[in-house]
């Protein structure tokens, strides 16, 4: 792996452009997965996620940054990292074992972010800014609710990177080496949608659960029905409540494949060259 695979800074600037872009379809998904009530039609909610206000916008661009920036840099200097070291090139240990190890930190860390970011998207929400989401969830439920759903987290992120990057390095010994500058921007394009579609496809359920779990404070195996919607708390102490039911588990795939496309386009120069 050449020293240029190592470079943070292609890494993390590719995650910026990617967060950037990817926020409007971040928004629908979250919103739709979530299962907010949103007036209208499809297209309608769709629309309505690319205007203003954009609550949490610098947070979840931010989060996203240095989440995906760290996953694949960190998987990649992982990889590196065990095959100088005795692992064998290519093993599903050398690629695999990184992104699991570094995607479960990196969601720990972020979790108060993605909740609190998730939470914002409601139209009946009361909050303005991240920051009084976050004291508000402090409040009423304590620092370990700032945690909720990190069970959830955890079991959608971490299959969702280690797909992505076995995907991706599949794709790179199946797809046939081209030259020029275009057919290598091109190639590494393919590799990095193929690598994305996968991840976001198989994991989708599960950004459903956790968003589901931030709105109604139900835990990963609780009974649903009759629960809170604890999404519309602002700053008073009034709650909504809703009927339960698991009828979302497949919302948003297709927002959630459309939002991770461009993430994976904007990843192409992490991705090595060919």
């Amino acid at each position: 792996m050449s020293s240029k695979h190592k470079n943070p800074v292609a890494y993390f600037g590719a995650s910026a452009m990617a967060a950037v872009i990817n926020f409007p379809l971040w928004k629908a998904s979250a919103m739709a997965q979530a299962g907010f009530e949103v007036p209208g039609s499809y297209a309608a909610a769709y629309l309505r996620a690319l205007r203003p206000p954009y609550k949490g916008v610098v947070a979840v661009v931010g989060g996203m940054t240095w989440a995906r920036g760290a996953i694949f840099y960190g998987s990649d200097a992982g990889r590196a990292y065990l095959e100088s070291n005795g692992v064998a090139r290519g093993s599903l240990a050398a690629v695999a074992a990184p992104p699991l190890v570094v995607s479960t930190l990196v969601q720990i860390v972020n979790q108060p972010i993605i909740r609190g970011s998730v939470m914002l998207q409601n139209p009946k929400s009361e909050w303005r800014t991240l920051s009084e989401a976050l004291r508000a969830v402090a409040r009423d439920r304590g620092a370990a609710g700032l945690w909720h759903g990190t069970s959830a987290g955890i079991l959608k992120t971490v299959p969702k990177y280690s797909i992505a990057i076995i995907v991706k390095d599949e794709m790179e010994r199946r797809l046939p080496p081209v030259s020029g500058e275009a057919a290598t921007l091109g190639r590494a394009a393919v590799k990095a949608c193929a690598a994305a579609i996968a991840g976001a496809l198989v994991t989708n359920p599960l950004d459903v659960i956790r968003n589901e779990m931030f709105k109604t404070d139900l835990g990963l195996v609780d009974r649903p029905g009759g629960h809170r919607d604890v999404s519309t708390m602002g700053p008073g102490p009034s709650r909504g409540r809703r009927p339960g039911g698991h009828r979302r588990v497949s919302m948003g795939p297709g927002r959630s494949v459309e939002r991770t496309i461009p993430g994976g386009r904007r990843h192409v120069s992490t991705m090595g060259p060919g």
